[in-house]
């Protein structure tokens, strides 16, 4: 069997970008490596983790495109899933989210909003489906 066990960021600043989700979402730190290099986040089954630009480049000989907020977003979102989208997307801007679209309701019922964090990764602010 195999199970998602985490996510990794490529950021300029592991520990800034750390404290961001600390702050904007109130994930908890589970480690950084003394280089602050490498970090983790507590979020629930699974971990999103922060690697350092530098040590990204050292594993990938070709390299890889750099998140930036000068650019558009990759294609692909972190979703995070709230009961209360407007308190959540709030505190991210707080903390230095860029809002793309306020909290707007899916036909389907969910309701979503979209931001970017400090490294310029798209981030879902949603409800439960279903």
């Amino acid at each position: 069997m195999v199970k998602f066990g985490y996510t990794i960021l490529y950021v300029n600043d592991v520990t800034k970008s750390i404290s961001f989700y600390e702050n904007a979402f109130g994930f908890t730190r589970k480690f950084v490596t003394p280089d602050n290099d490498y970090g983790e986040l507590s979020t629930g089954e699974t971990t999103i983790s922060f690697a350092s630009k530098e040590l990204a480049s050292s594993n990938l000989k070709d390299g890889f495109i750099e998140s930036d907020l000068t650019n558009k977003p990759f294609a692909l979102e972190l979703g995070f899933i709230t009961e209360n989208v407007d308190e959540v997307l709030a505190k991210a801007k707080e903390a230095g989210a860029i809002i793309l679209q306020e909290a707007k309701q899916k036909p389907w019922g969910q309701t979503v909003a979209y931001v970017r964090d400090i490294d310029g990764f798209l981030i879902e602010i949603c409800t439960p489906m279903g």
